[in-house]
Protein backbone atom coordinates (compact mmCIF):
# COMPACT_ATOMS: atom_id res chain seq x y z
CA UNK A 1 0.00 0.00 0.00
CA UNK A 2 1.49 3.33 -0.94
CA UNK A 3 1.87 6.02 1.72
CA UNK A 4 -1.09 8.17 0.20
CA UNK A 5 -3.24 5.46 0.89
CA UNK A 6 -1.82 4.66 4.32
CA UNK A 7 -1.87 8.35 5.08
CA UNK A 8 -5.59 8.51 4.05
CA UNK A 9 -6.24 5.24 6.64
CA UNK A 10 -4.82 7.08 9.19
CA UNK A 11 -7.43 10.46 8.76
CA UNK A 12 -10.39 7.94 8.85
CA UNK A 13 -9.16 6.40 12.14
CA UNK A 14 -8.44 9.95 13.24
CA UNK A 15 -11.95 11.18 12.57
CA UNK A 16 -13.41 7.76 14.34
CA UNK A 17 -11.39 8.30 17.18
CA UNK A 18 -12.31 11.77 18.09
CA UNK A 19 -16.19 11.07 17.28
CA UNK A 20 -15.87 8.30 19.99
CA UNK A 21 -15.99 8.17 23.61
CA UNK A 22 -12.76 7.24 25.38
CA UNK A 23 -12.43 6.31 29.14
CA UNK A 24 -11.34 9.24 31.35
CA UNK A 25 -7.68 7.71 32.26
CA UNK A 26 -4.29 7.77 32.42
CA UNK A 27 -2.42 7.06 28.91
CA UNK A 28 0.93 7.85 30.12
CA UNK A 29 4.03 5.17 30.68
CA UNK A 30 5.14 4.54 34.05
CA UNK A 31 7.53 7.25 33.60
CA UNK A 32 4.70 9.43 32.94
CA UNK A 33 5.85 9.81 29.12
CA UNK A 34 2.62 10.29 26.97
CA UNK A 35 1.25 7.48 24.01
CA UNK A 36 -0.89 7.60 21.28
CA UNK A 37 -3.79 5.49 20.85
CA UNK A 38 -2.09 3.95 17.40
CA UNK A 39 0.98 3.19 15.77
CA UNK A 40 1.60 2.42 12.44
CA UNK A 41 3.71 3.48 9.67
CA UNK A 42 5.91 6.72 9.76
CA UNK A 43 4.56 9.59 7.53
CA UNK A 44 5.19 9.28 4.17
CA UNK A 45 6.36 5.11 4.37
CA UNK A 46 4.83 2.90 2.45
CA UNK A 47 4.14 -0.83 3.50
CA UNK A 48 3.26 -3.40 1.43
CA UNK A 49 0.05 -5.32 2.29
CA UNK A 50 -0.84 -2.52 4.81
CA UNK A 51 -4.31 -3.32 3.53
CA UNK A 52 -4.15 -6.55 5.45
CA UNK A 53 -3.21 -4.79 8.43
CA UNK A 54 -4.99 -1.41 8.74
CA UNK A 55 -6.42 0.83 11.27
CA UNK A 56 -8.31 -0.43 14.53
CA UNK A 57 -11.80 -0.13 13.65
CA UNK A 58 -11.87 -0.07 9.91
CA UNK A 59 -12.05 -3.13 7.71
CA UNK A 60 -11.05 -6.04 7.85
CA UNK A 61 -10.98 -5.36 11.69
CA UNK A 62 -7.19 -7.16 12.20
CA UNK A 63 -6.53 -4.96 14.47
CA UNK A 64 -9.49 -4.52 16.71
CA UNK A 65 -13.53 -3.45 15.90
CA UNK A 66 -13.05 -0.12 17.55
CA UNK A 67 -11.13 3.14 16.71
CA UNK A 68 -10.50 3.33 20.35
CA UNK A 69 -9.30 -0.06 21.14
CA UNK A 70 -9.57 -0.46 25.24
CA UNK A 71 -9.21 3.50 25.88
CA UNK A 72 -12.65 3.55 24.80
CA UNK A 73 -13.85 0.80 26.39
CA UNK A 74 -12.02 -2.20 28.41
CA UNK A 75 -12.86 -5.85 28.00
CA UNK A 76 -15.51 -6.88 30.48
CA UNK A 77 -14.28 -9.10 32.94
CA UNK A 78 -16.57 -11.77 33.01
CA UNK A 79 -15.34 -14.90 35.26
CA UNK A 80 -17.19 -18.12 34.97
CA UNK A 81 -18.62 -19.78 37.98
CA UNK A 82 -20.95 -22.18 39.15
CA UNK A 83 -20.97 -24.85 41.85
CA UNK A 84 -23.58 -26.72 44.02
CA UNK A 85 -26.67 -25.24 44.52
CA UNK A 86 -28.51 -21.89 43.25
CA UNK A 87 -28.09 -20.38 46.24
CA UNK A 88 -24.07 -21.16 46.93
CA UNK A 89 -23.61 -19.75 43.16
CA UNK A 90 -25.68 -16.94 43.77
CA UNK A 91 -23.29 -15.78 46.50
CA UNK A 92 -20.27 -16.43 44.43
CA UNK A 93 -21.81 -14.24 41.87
CA UNK A 94 -22.55 -11.02 44.30
CA UNK A 95 -18.51 -11.20 45.35
CA UNK A 96 -17.53 -11.43 41.95
CA UNK A 97 -19.67 -8.67 41.02
CA UNK A 98 -18.56 -6.95 44.44
CA UNK A 99 -15.04 -7.22 43.64
CA UNK A 100 -14.86 -5.99 40.36
CA UNK A 101 -16.29 -8.12 37.92
CA UNK A 102 -18.22 -6.73 34.52
CA UNK A 103 -20.34 -9.65 34.07
CA UNK A 104 -21.68 -13.12 34.77
CA UNK A 105 -20.84 -16.47 33.28
CA UNK A 106 -22.81 -19.77 34.22
CA UNK A 107 -21.01 -22.91 34.73
CA UNK A 108 -23.65 -25.89 35.05
CA UNK A 109 -23.34 -29.21 36.68
CA UNK A 110 -23.08 -32.63 34.11
CA UNK A 111 -26.49 -33.58 34.92
CA UNK A 112 -28.12 -29.93 33.81
CA UNK A 113 -25.30 -29.93 30.60
CA UNK A 114 -27.00 -33.25 29.47
CA UNK A 115 -30.46 -31.89 30.17
CA UNK A 116 -31.31 -34.66 32.72
CA UNK A 117 -33.08 -33.31 36.26
CA UNK A 118 -31.05 -33.86 39.68
CA UNK A 119 -32.72 -36.81 41.10
CA UNK A 120 -32.61 -38.73 37.71
CA UNK A 121 -30.66 -41.85 38.18
CA UNK A 122 -27.87 -41.62 35.78
CA UNK A 123 -27.54 -37.79 38.01
CA UNK A 124 -26.14 -39.70 41.07
CA UNK A 125 -23.33 -38.21 42.95
CA UNK A 126 -22.58 -35.30 39.86
CA UNK A 127 -24.85 -32.99 41.05
CA UNK A 128 -23.42 -29.14 41.60
CA UNK A 129 -19.87 -31.27 40.80
CA UNK A 130 -18.75 -29.29 38.17
CA UNK A 131 -21.03 -26.18 38.31
CA UNK A 132 -24.41 -25.39 39.43
CA UNK A 133 -27.35 -27.61 39.39
CA UNK A 134 -30.31 -25.94 37.57
CA UNK A 135 -33.66 -27.95 37.01
CA UNK A 136 -36.49 -25.56 36.45
CA UNK A 137 -37.18 -22.12 36.37
CA UNK A 138 -37.13 -21.75 40.24
CA UNK A 139 -33.62 -22.26 40.27
CA UNK A 140 -32.72 -19.36 37.97
CA UNK A 141 -35.11 -17.85 40.26
CA UNK A 142 -32.37 -17.94 43.39
CA UNK A 143 -29.31 -18.28 40.59
CA UNK A 144 -30.19 -14.56 40.02
CA UNK A 145 -31.89 -13.42 43.90
CA UNK A 146 -30.73 -9.28 44.15
CA UNK A 147 -28.79 -9.45 40.62
CA UNK A 148 -30.86 -7.20 38.17
CA UNK A 149 -31.37 -9.01 35.17
CA UNK A 150 -31.72 -6.67 33.36
CA UNK A 151 -28.51 -4.56 34.18
CA UNK A 152 -25.86 -6.87 34.35
CA UNK A 153 -24.97 -9.35 30.80
CA UNK A 154 -24.92 -12.96 31.24
CA UNK A 155 -22.78 -15.73 29.60
CA UNK A 156 -24.48 -19.32 29.75
CA UNK A 157 -22.06 -22.24 28.43
CA UNK A 158 -24.35 -24.65 27.83
CA UNK A 159 -25.91 -26.18 24.62
CA UNK A 160 -27.33 -29.59 24.19
CA UNK A 161 -30.38 -28.49 26.40
CA UNK A 162 -29.28 -24.36 25.95
CA UNK A 163 -33.05 -23.35 24.44
CA UNK A 164 -34.65 -24.91 27.47
CA UNK A 165 -32.55 -23.23 30.13
CA UNK A 166 -32.55 -20.16 28.37
CA UNK A 167 -36.28 -20.31 28.50
CA UNK A 168 -36.27 -20.66 32.15
CA UNK A 169 -33.82 -17.68 32.06
CA UNK A 170 -35.59 -15.10 30.75
CA UNK A 171 -38.99 -16.61 32.35
CA UNK A 172 -36.60 -15.62 35.83
CA UNK A 173 -36.38 -12.05 34.69
CA UNK A 174 -39.83 -11.72 34.17
CA UNK A 175 -40.79 -12.72 37.70
CA UNK A 176 -37.62 -10.35 38.57
CA UNK A 177 -39.54 -7.08 36.50
CA UNK A 178 -37.13 -6.65 33.87
CA UNK A 179 -38.00 -5.64 30.28
CA UNK A 180 -37.36 -8.90 28.22
CA UNK A 181 -36.88 -7.18 25.26
CA UNK A 182 -33.81 -4.91 27.14
CA UNK A 183 -32.08 -8.01 28.09
CA UNK A 184 -28.16 -8.66 27.20
CA UNK A 185 -25.90 -11.81 27.34
CA UNK A 186 -24.67 -14.92 25.53
CA UNK A 187 -26.03 -18.30 25.02
CA UNK A 188 -23.73 -20.91 23.81
CA UNK A 189 -25.72 -22.81 22.20
CA UNK A 190 -23.36 -23.67 19.45
CA UNK A 191 -24.13 -27.98 18.75
CA UNK A 192 -21.57 -28.03 15.89
CA UNK A 193 -18.65 -28.14 18.76
CA UNK A 194 -20.47 -30.87 20.84
CA UNK A 195 -20.10 -33.14 18.00
CA UNK A 196 -16.71 -31.86 17.61
CA UNK A 197 -15.40 -31.99 20.06
CA UNK A 198 -16.52 -32.07 23.61
CA UNK A 199 -19.42 -34.63 23.40
CA UNK A 200 -22.88 -33.17 25.42
CA UNK A 201 -25.89 -33.36 22.88
CA UNK A 202 -29.20 -34.93 22.98
CA UNK A 203 -30.61 -35.15 19.71
CA UNK A 204 -29.44 -35.52 16.02
CA UNK A 205 -27.89 -32.51 14.52
CA UNK A 206 -30.64 -31.41 12.75
CA UNK A 207 -33.56 -31.23 15.75
CA UNK A 208 -30.61 -29.47 17.35
CA UNK A 209 -29.86 -27.13 14.19
CA UNK A 210 -34.05 -27.03 13.78
CA UNK A 211 -34.51 -25.32 17.87
CA UNK A 212 -31.26 -23.23 17.10
CA UNK A 213 -32.54 -21.54 14.05
CA UNK A 214 -35.82 -20.97 16.33
CA UNK A 215 -33.86 -19.32 19.28
CA UNK A 216 -32.16 -17.19 15.93
CA UNK A 217 -35.80 -16.00 14.82
CA UNK A 218 -37.19 -15.38 18.43
CA UNK A 219 -34.21 -13.39 19.68
CA UNK A 220 -33.95 -11.36 16.61
CA UNK A 221 -37.36 -10.42 16.53
CA UNK A 222 -37.88 -9.77 20.41
CA UNK A 223 -34.38 -9.94 22.30
CA UNK A 224 -32.41 -7.81 19.57
CA UNK A 225 -29.38 -7.15 22.39
CA UNK A 226 -29.36 -10.53 23.70
CA UNK A 227 -26.76 -13.09 21.42
CA UNK A 228 -28.43 -16.59 21.06
CA UNK A 229 -25.36 -18.21 19.83
CA UNK A 230 -21.52 -18.18 21.03
CA UNK A 231 -19.57 -20.43 18.66
CA UNK A 232 -16.96 -21.95 20.94
CA UNK A 233 -13.30 -22.78 19.81
CA UNK A 234 -12.69 -23.25 23.22
CA UNK A 235 -13.46 -26.86 23.73
CA UNK A 236 -12.28 -27.90 20.38
CA UNK A 237 -8.75 -26.86 21.87
CA UNK A 238 -9.27 -27.97 24.77
CA UNK A 239 -9.82 -31.81 23.18
CA UNK A 240 -6.06 -31.11 21.81
CA UNK A 241 -6.40 -29.30 18.13
CA UNK A 242 -3.78 -27.22 16.85
CA UNK A 243 -4.48 -23.39 16.61
CA UNK A 244 -5.29 -23.27 13.22
CA UNK A 245 -8.00 -26.22 13.46
CA UNK A 246 -9.03 -24.08 16.54
CA UNK A 247 -9.46 -21.24 14.41
CA UNK A 248 -10.83 -23.22 11.09
CA UNK A 249 -13.43 -25.73 12.95
CA UNK A 250 -14.84 -22.56 15.00
CA UNK A 251 -15.11 -20.35 12.13
CA UNK A 252 -16.62 -22.92 10.32
CA UNK A 253 -19.02 -23.58 12.71
CA UNK A 254 -19.91 -19.92 12.70
CA UNK A 255 -20.50 -20.20 9.11
CA UNK A 256 -22.85 -22.82 9.77
CA UNK A 257 -24.74 -20.86 11.87
CA UNK A 258 -24.95 -17.97 9.61
CA UNK A 259 -26.36 -20.50 6.67
CA UNK A 260 -28.47 -21.79 9.17
CA UNK A 261 -29.90 -17.69 9.42
CA UNK A 262 -30.06 -17.42 5.89
CA UNK A 263 -32.30 -20.79 5.06
CA UNK A 264 -35.05 -19.39 7.87
CA UNK A 265 -35.42 -15.91 6.03
CA UNK A 266 -33.07 -14.28 8.50
CA UNK A 267 -31.53 -10.79 7.10
CA UNK A 268 -28.03 -11.55 7.56
CA UNK A 269 -27.30 -7.85 8.84
CA UNK A 270 -29.99 -8.34 11.70
CA UNK A 271 -29.11 -11.80 12.88
CA UNK A 272 -25.34 -11.89 12.40
CA UNK A 273 -24.82 -9.32 15.05
CA UNK A 274 -26.07 -11.28 17.64
CA UNK A 275 -23.47 -14.27 16.83
CA UNK A 276 -20.08 -14.03 18.90
CA UNK A 277 -17.34 -16.42 19.71
CA UNK A 278 -15.44 -17.77 22.15
CA UNK A 279 -11.55 -18.93 22.39
CA UNK A 280 -9.12 -20.40 24.45
CA UNK A 281 -6.11 -18.52 25.40
CA UNK A 282 -3.36 -20.86 24.94
CA UNK A 283 0.21 -20.99 26.40
CA UNK A 284 2.20 -19.94 22.78
CA UNK A 285 1.96 -16.23 24.06
CA UNK A 286 2.42 -14.79 19.86
CA UNK A 287 0.80 -17.94 18.32
CA UNK A 288 -2.66 -16.86 20.33
CA UNK A 289 -2.39 -13.38 18.97
CA UNK A 290 -1.96 -13.66 15.87
CA UNK A 291 -4.66 -16.25 16.28
CA UNK A 292 -7.39 -13.78 17.58
CA UNK A 293 -6.24 -11.26 14.93
CA UNK A 294 -6.27 -13.17 12.13
CA UNK A 295 -9.95 -14.70 13.33
CA UNK A 296 -10.98 -11.09 12.76
CA UNK A 297 -9.96 -10.62 9.66
CA UNK A 298 -11.46 -13.96 8.02
CA UNK A 299 -14.51 -13.41 9.50
CA UNK A 300 -14.98 -9.78 8.28
CA UNK A 301 -14.63 -10.60 4.79
CA UNK A 302 -16.61 -13.90 4.40
CA UNK A 303 -19.19 -12.25 6.19
CA UNK A 304 -19.09 -9.07 3.57
CA UNK A 305 -17.68 -11.39 0.30
CA UNK A 306 -19.92 -14.85 0.64
CA UNK A 307 -22.85 -13.78 3.17
CA UNK A 308 -23.17 -10.40 1.92
CA UNK A 309 -23.51 -8.73 5.07
CA UNK A 310 -23.20 -5.39 4.60
CA UNK A 311 -23.16 -3.15 7.87
CA UNK A 312 -20.42 -3.00 10.19
CA UNK A 313 -21.75 -4.96 12.95
CA UNK A 314 -22.85 -7.70 10.92
CA UNK A 315 -19.24 -8.08 9.97
CA UNK A 316 -17.93 -8.38 13.02
CA UNK A 317 -15.97 -10.71 15.15
CA UNK A 318 -16.99 -10.19 18.32
CA UNK A 319 -15.38 -12.94 21.36
CA UNK A 320 -15.05 -14.02 24.60
CA UNK A 321 -11.84 -15.40 25.56
CA UNK A 322 -10.66 -18.41 28.49
CA UNK A 323 -7.30 -19.08 29.26
CA UNK A 324 -6.60 -22.85 28.74
CA UNK A 325 -7.87 -24.99 31.22
CA UNK A 326 -5.55 -27.52 29.57
CA UNK A 327 -2.32 -25.93 30.44
CA UNK A 328 -3.39 -25.86 34.16
CA UNK A 329 -1.25 -28.89 36.21
CA UNK A 330 -1.46 -30.19 39.20
CA UNK A 331 2.32 -30.40 39.77
CA UNK A 332 3.25 -26.90 41.15
CA UNK A 333 -0.05 -25.30 41.14
CA UNK A 334 0.91 -22.19 41.92
CA UNK A 335 2.97 -22.43 38.45
CA UNK A 336 -0.33 -21.44 37.27
CA UNK A 337 -0.97 -18.69 38.36
CA UNK A 338 1.49 -17.24 35.76
CA UNK A 339 0.77 -19.63 32.60
CA UNK A 340 -2.95 -17.67 33.43
CA UNK A 341 -1.16 -13.84 33.49
CA UNK A 342 0.47 -14.89 29.94
CA UNK A 343 -2.30 -16.48 28.31
CA UNK A 344 -4.63 -13.74 29.76
CA UNK A 345 -2.29 -11.58 28.37
CA UNK A 346 -2.14 -12.69 24.61
CA UNK A 347 -6.36 -12.43 24.41
CA UNK A 348 -5.98 -9.03 25.52
CA UNK A 349 -3.06 -8.14 23.41
CA UNK A 350 -5.07 -9.63 20.64
CA UNK A 351 -8.25 -7.49 21.31
CA UNK A 352 -10.52 -9.85 23.65
CA UNK A 353 -13.84 -8.30 24.15
CA UNK A 354 -14.20 -10.19 27.38
CA UNK A 355 -12.61 -12.48 29.48
CA UNK A 356 -12.34 -15.56 31.91
CA UNK A 357 -8.93 -16.55 33.90
CA UNK A 358 -8.99 -19.81 35.35
CA UNK A 359 -7.84 -20.54 38.99
CA UNK A 360 -4.69 -21.81 40.12
CA UNK A 361 -6.77 -25.28 41.28
CA UNK A 362 -8.85 -26.06 38.68
CA UNK A 363 -6.90 -28.86 37.46
CA UNK A 364 -7.76 -30.04 41.04
CA UNK A 365 -11.22 -28.98 42.01
CA UNK A 366 -13.45 -26.31 41.45
CA UNK A 367 -12.07 -22.59 42.57
CA UNK A 368 -11.91 -21.82 46.37
CA UNK A 369 -13.02 -18.52 47.00
CA UNK A 370 -9.41 -17.63 47.22
CA UNK A 371 -8.42 -19.04 44.45
CA UNK A 372 -11.18 -17.25 42.76
CA UNK A 373 -9.73 -13.81 43.75
CA UNK A 374 -6.55 -14.14 42.51
CA UNK A 375 -7.86 -15.25 38.93
CA UNK A 376 -9.90 -12.00 38.96
CA UNK A 377 -7.48 -9.86 40.31
CA UNK A 378 -5.30 -11.07 38.06
CA UNK A 379 -7.05 -9.10 35.44
CA UNK A 380 -7.14 -6.26 37.27
CA UNK A 381 -3.61 -5.91 37.67
CA UNK A 382 -3.21 -5.91 33.65
CA UNK A 383 -5.51 -3.95 33.19
CA UNK A 384 -4.98 -1.26 35.75
CA UNK A 385 -1.24 -1.40 36.08
CA UNK A 386 0.63 -2.67 32.34
CA UNK A 387 -0.55 0.36 30.22
CA UNK A 388 -2.29 -2.29 27.75
CA UNK A 389 -4.74 -0.47 27.51
CA UNK A 390 -3.30 2.65 26.27
CA UNK A 391 -2.58 1.59 22.84
CA UNK A 392 -5.06 -0.13 20.40
CA UNK A 393 -3.22 -3.80 18.62
CA UNK A 394 0.27 -2.29 19.95
CA UNK A 395 2.35 -5.10 18.45
CA UNK A 396 0.62 -4.52 14.93
CA UNK A 397 3.37 -4.32 12.09
CA UNK A 398 5.58 -6.81 14.02
CA UNK A 399 7.28 -8.62 11.81
CA UNK A 400 6.80 -12.18 13.83
CA UNK A 401 3.29 -11.25 14.46
CA UNK A 402 2.27 -10.12 11.05
CA UNK A 403 3.49 -13.41 9.20
CA UNK A 404 2.19 -15.28 11.95
CA UNK A 405 -1.22 -14.14 11.21
CA UNK A 406 -0.90 -14.61 7.97
CA UNK A 407 0.03 -17.95 8.63
CA UNK A 408 -2.18 -18.64 10.39
CA UNK A 409 -5.02 -17.22 8.06
CA UNK A 410 -3.53 -19.58 5.08
CA UNK A 411 -3.98 -22.89 7.11
CA UNK A 412 -7.68 -21.84 7.85
CA UNK A 413 -8.11 -21.30 4.42
CA UNK A 414 -6.84 -24.54 3.46
CA UNK A 415 -8.99 -26.47 5.85
CA UNK A 416 -12.56 -24.43 4.75
CA UNK A 417 -11.48 -25.79 1.61
CA UNK A 418 -11.35 -29.29 2.97
CA UNK A 419 -14.47 -28.55 5.07
CA UNK A 420 -16.39 -27.40 1.12
CA UNK A 421 -14.92 -30.44 -0.35
CA UNK A 422 -16.91 -32.79 2.09
CA UNK A 423 -19.41 -30.97 1.82
CA UNK A 424 -19.62 -31.51 -2.71
CA UNK A 425 -18.95 -34.66 -2.06
CA UNK A 426 -22.42 -35.25 0.37
CA UNK A 427 -24.68 -33.38 -1.77
CA UNK A 428 -23.03 -33.67 -5.37
CA UNK A 429 -25.91 -31.93 -6.68
CA UNK A 430 -25.21 -28.77 -5.16
CA UNK A 431 -28.97 -28.54 -3.25
CA UNK A 432 -28.05 -28.01 0.10
CA UNK A 433 -30.50 -28.15 2.96
CA UNK A 434 -28.55 -25.37 4.65
CA UNK A 435 -25.71 -24.65 3.06
CA UNK A 436 -22.19 -25.93 1.65
CA UNK A 437 -20.33 -25.02 5.27
CA UNK A 438 -23.04 -26.76 6.84
CA UNK A 439 -23.47 -29.67 4.42
CA UNK A 440 -19.13 -30.36 4.90
CA UNK A 441 -19.79 -30.05 8.54
CA UNK A 442 -22.42 -32.41 8.68
CA UNK A 443 -20.47 -35.23 6.58
CA UNK A 444 -17.54 -34.28 9.37
CA UNK A 445 -19.21 -35.51 12.06
CA UNK A 446 -21.14 -38.06 10.75
CA UNK A 447 -17.50 -39.51 9.71
CA UNK A 448 -15.73 -38.95 12.50
CA UNK A 449 -13.32 -36.57 10.68
CA UNK A 450 -13.39 -33.85 12.89
CA UNK A 451 -12.46 -35.66 15.63
CA UNK A 452 -9.87 -37.99 14.22
CA UNK A 453 -8.16 -34.95 12.95
CA UNK A 454 -8.29 -33.45 16.66
CA UNK A 455 -6.87 -36.80 17.69
CA UNK A 456 -3.79 -36.51 15.76
CA UNK A 457 -2.85 -33.62 16.55
CA UNK A 458 -3.59 -34.48 20.42
CA UNK A 459 -1.51 -37.38 19.98
CA UNK A 460 1.52 -35.43 18.14
CA UNK A 461 1.88 -33.03 20.97
CA UNK A 462 1.47 -35.88 23.65
CA UNK A 463 4.81 -37.36 21.70
CA UNK A 464 6.64 -34.35 21.88
CA UNK A 465 5.98 -34.08 25.41
CA UNK A 466 6.93 -37.37 26.22
CA UNK A 467 9.99 -37.08 24.38
CA UNK A 468 11.06 -33.99 25.93
CA UNK A 469 10.73 -31.97 22.97
CA UNK A 470 7.74 -29.93 24.40
CA UNK A 471 8.48 -28.77 28.08
CA UNK A 472 6.16 -28.29 31.22
CA UNK A 473 7.51 -26.77 34.14
CA UNK A 474 6.82 -29.04 37.43
CA UNK A 475 6.43 -31.75 34.92
CA UNK A 476 8.88 -32.78 32.81
CA UNK A 477 11.61 -29.46 33.15
CA UNK A 478 12.24 -28.04 37.00
CA UNK A 479 10.12 -30.88 38.48
CA UNK A 480 11.62 -29.73 42.31
CA UNK A 481 9.47 -28.11 44.22
CA UNK A 482 8.84 -27.10 48.09
CA UNK A 483 4.81 -26.68 47.73
CA UNK A 484 2.58 -28.82 49.47
CA UNK A 485 -0.72 -29.80 48.57
CA UNK A 486 -3.64 -27.26 48.19
CA UNK A 487 -6.75 -27.04 50.18
CA UNK A 488 -9.52 -27.56 47.78
CA UNK A 489 -13.07 -27.10 47.30
CA UNK A 490 -15.21 -29.80 47.84
CA UNK A 491 -19.07 -30.29 46.79
CA UNK A 492 -21.02 -32.40 49.48
CA UNK A 493 -23.25 -35.58 49.29
CA UNK A 494 -25.61 -33.17 51.05
CA UNK A 495 -25.76 -30.78 48.17
CA UNK A 496 -27.45 -33.35 45.83
CA UNK A 497 -29.45 -34.58 48.85
CA UNK A 498 -30.82 -30.79 49.15
CA UNK A 499 -31.08 -30.21 45.66
CA UNK A 500 -33.41 -33.20 45.28
CA UNK A 501 -35.67 -32.76 47.59
CA UNK A 502 -36.58 -29.02 46.52
CA UNK A 503 -36.78 -30.55 43.13
CA UNK A 504 -39.94 -33.04 44.93
CA UNK A 505 -40.91 -30.12 46.68
CA UNK A 506 -41.63 -28.21 43.31
CA UNK A 507 -43.41 -31.28 42.34
CA UNK A 508 -45.50 -31.58 44.28
CA UNK A 509 -46.51 -27.66 44.40
CA UNK A 510 -46.94 -26.95 40.69
CA UNK A 511 -50.05 -27.53 38.68
CA UNK A 512 -49.18 -31.03 36.92
CA UNK A 513 -52.48 -30.06 34.45
CA UNK A 514 -50.46 -26.90 33.32
CA UNK A 515 -47.32 -28.96 32.79
CA UNK A 516 -48.92 -31.65 31.10
CA UNK A 517 -51.06 -28.84 28.90
CA UNK A 518 -47.53 -26.96 28.23
CA UNK A 519 -45.99 -30.12 27.06
CA UNK A 520 -47.73 -31.02 24.61
CA UNK A 521 -48.31 -27.94 23.08
CA UNK A 522 -44.60 -27.89 22.88
CA UNK A 523 -44.74 -31.31 20.72
CA UNK A 524 -47.46 -29.92 18.72
CA UNK A 525 -45.60 -27.04 17.57
CA UNK A 526 -42.50 -29.77 17.01
CA UNK A 527 -44.34 -31.65 14.31
CA UNK A 528 -46.22 -29.22 13.08
CA UNK A 529 -42.94 -27.12 12.49
CA UNK A 530 -43.96 -23.95 14.22
CA UNK A 531 -41.54 -22.08 16.39
CA UNK A 532 -40.86 -24.03 19.70
CA UNK A 533 -39.63 -21.01 21.67
CA UNK A 534 -43.05 -19.75 22.89
CA UNK A 535 -44.47 -22.95 24.03
CA UNK A 536 -41.40 -23.70 25.58
CA UNK A 537 -41.75 -20.56 27.45
CA UNK A 538 -45.19 -21.87 28.77
CA UNK A 539 -43.61 -25.03 29.88
CA UNK A 540 -41.10 -23.21 31.78
CA UNK A 541 -43.72 -20.77 33.67
CA UNK A 542 -45.49 -23.48 34.52
CA UNK A 543 -42.52 -25.22 36.28
CA UNK A 544 -41.77 -28.02 33.94
CA UNK A 545 -38.19 -29.17 34.81
CA UNK A 546 -35.24 -29.52 32.52
CA UNK A 547 -35.78 -33.66 32.12
CA UNK A 548 -38.89 -33.13 31.36
CA UNK A 549 -38.72 -30.78 28.60
CA UNK A 550 -35.94 -32.39 26.93
CA UNK A 551 -37.39 -35.66 27.40
CA UNK A 552 -40.81 -35.13 25.52
CA UNK A 553 -38.01 -33.80 22.82
CA UNK A 554 -36.17 -37.46 22.91
CA UNK A 555 -39.51 -39.06 22.82
CA UNK A 556 -40.33 -37.30 19.44
CA UNK A 557 -36.66 -37.28 18.03
CA UNK A 558 -34.73 -39.58 19.57
CA UNK A 559 -31.35 -39.44 20.88
CA UNK A 560 -27.73 -39.52 18.60
CA UNK A 561 -25.45 -42.14 19.09
CA UNK A 562 -22.04 -41.10 17.72
CA UNK A 563 -20.69 -43.33 14.85
CA UNK A 564 -17.96 -45.59 15.83
CA UNK A 565 -14.48 -44.70 14.20
CA UNK A 566 -11.28 -46.59 14.72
Amino acid sequence: MDADAIAAGRRRWQARFDAARTRDADFTTLSGDPVEPVYGPRPGDSYEGFERIGWPGEFPYTRGLYATGYRGRTWTIRQFAGFGNARQTNERYRTILRNGGGGLSVAFDMPTLMGRDSDDPLSLGEVGHCGVAVDSAADMDILFDGIPMGEVTTSMTISGPAVPVFCMYLVAAERQGADTRALNGTLQTDIFKEYIAQKEWLFGPEPHLRLIGDLMEYCARHIPAYKPLSVSGYHIREAGSTAAQELAYTLADGFGYVELGLSRGLDVDTFAPGLSFFFDAHIDFFEEIAKFRAARRIWARRMRDVYGATSERAQWLRFHTQTAGVSLTAQQPYNNVVRTAVEALSAILGGTNSLHTNALDETLALPSERAAEIALRTQQVIMEETGVTSVADPLGGSWYVEQLTDRIEADAERIFDEILERGRRAVPDGRHPVGPITSGLLAGIEDGWFTGRIAEAAFAYQRALEKGDKRVVGVNAHTGSVTGDLEILRVGHEVEREQVRALAGRRAARDDAAVRAALAALLDAAREGSNMIAPMLDAARAEATLGEICGALKDEWGVYTEPPVF
